[in-house]
């Protein structure tokens, strides 16, 4: 080892989705939404001037920050946003997980929360879900320097009940409890409504799954005025430009355009259910998901056979190699014609691999 490198800070990486370059796939690795982002967010892209584009961006995304405020009725002073909730959520961690005592979040969850925790140097405590995914209350209800919960988690799809997540969230006056609410918009009910009763409680959401967004990195976060204030503050610390403004004009768009929003959440719980309906048929076990994907497993098709070989037929699915879930692949759900493409694909793999 050189020298210089006893003063290298050494991280183990998240390990994103795999992103192959190729079109004549069926991608369902990454939950990202299988249909096009508002028609007024082309709109606004195609009227852009590039003018704009030589000036700075707003440091506060306020055209951004007011559109959430106005969708939410949320006051601006309690909306924080960033570019993509990864962002929001490192941010967060790096805030205000300061103490001695560590963090507590599931063993089986995002896989960015020790990795940030690593990083940051923020000590951390894996809490074991139950044998049915969830998360068990009582485990949350201990000193600690803070909560992390996935709500539906990920990969599990699983949704806590939100008078679970609130005894928790009270139980825990002392430190920061931080709700990820990646996937809230297609299943479960958000926590955003506990806010003006706890101080200590953020909730982070993100445009990448139910808005189309994911390209264009946007998550935001509800909470007290006093966070929000401590997160800027660390923000602009930072980077005072996060936020491009083509990105924040075309969040605006996004935010306002409701009725395009529900219509496409719609049209992707309504094939989740027939997915859920197809994968029980062929022999599957799941939990209820809530979010746009299933975490599936098969009693007689091992996983990662089941990954490989989906993957030579040019369908892309999640495998995680760990503890507990390495029999489990994560399914995004995509268009009916993608899902019933992988349904049909299973029929002939599971006849022929019993």
């Amino acid at each position: 080892m050189a020298a210089w490198e006893t003063n290298v800070r050494k991280v183990i990486p998240y390990t994103p989705g795999e992103q192959p370059d190729r079109t004549d796939i069926i991608k369902l690795n990454t939950n990202e939404n299988p249909y096009p982002p508002s028609p007024e967010v082309e709109r606004i892209l195609r009227e852009m001037p590039l003018e704009i584009l030589r000036k700075y961006p707003d440091p506060t995304a306020d055209a951004l920050v007011t559109a959430l405020s106005e969708c939410y009725h949320m006051p601006k002073e309690q909306i924080f946003v960033g570019v993509g909730s990864d962002d929001v959520l490192a941010m967060s961690f790096l805030t205000f997980f300061n103490g001695k005592k560590p963090i507590l979040f599931p063993d089986i969850t995002y896989s960015f929360y020790d990795v940030w925790a690593e990083l940051f140097r923020i000590p951390y405590d894996c809490q074991p879900l139950d044998e049915n995914f969830q998360i068990r209350t009582e485990d949350y209800l201990k000193p600690c320097g803070g909560i992390v919960i996935a709500n539906p988690n990920a990969p599990t799809g699983v949704a806590r009940d939100l008078a679970e997540l609130e005894r928790i969230v009270a139980a825990n006056p002392e430190v920061i409890v931080i709700i990820d609410e990646a996937y809230i918009d297609f299943g479960g009910e958000s926590a955003v409504k506990l806010i003006p009763q706890y101080d200590n409680l953020l909730i982070v959401q993100t445009f990448s799954k139910s808005r189309s967004l994911a390209g264009m990195r946007i998550g935001y976060a509800f909470g007290n005025e006093k966070l929000i204030k401590y997160l800027n503050d660390a923000k602009y610390s930072f980077n005072s430009y996060t936020m491009n403004t083509v990105t924040v004009a075309m969040g605006v768009e996004a935010v306002r355009d409701k009725a395009y929003f529900r219509e496409t959440v719609g049209k992707v719980v309504a094939t989740r259910e027939w997915t859920k309906k197809e994968l029980l048929r062929l022999g599957f076990t799941f939990q209820d998901s809530q979010s746009n994907f299933i975490f599936a497993s098969h009693p007689q098709c091992p996983a990662k056979e089941l990954f490989e070989a989906l993957k030579r037929q040019g369908i892309y699915v999640r495998y995680f190699a760990k503890p507990r879930i390495d029999n489990y692949l994560r399914i995004s759900i995509g268009t009916d014609g993608e899902m019933k493409t992988l349904i049909a694909f299973l029929e002939k793999y599971v006849g022929e691999n019993l």
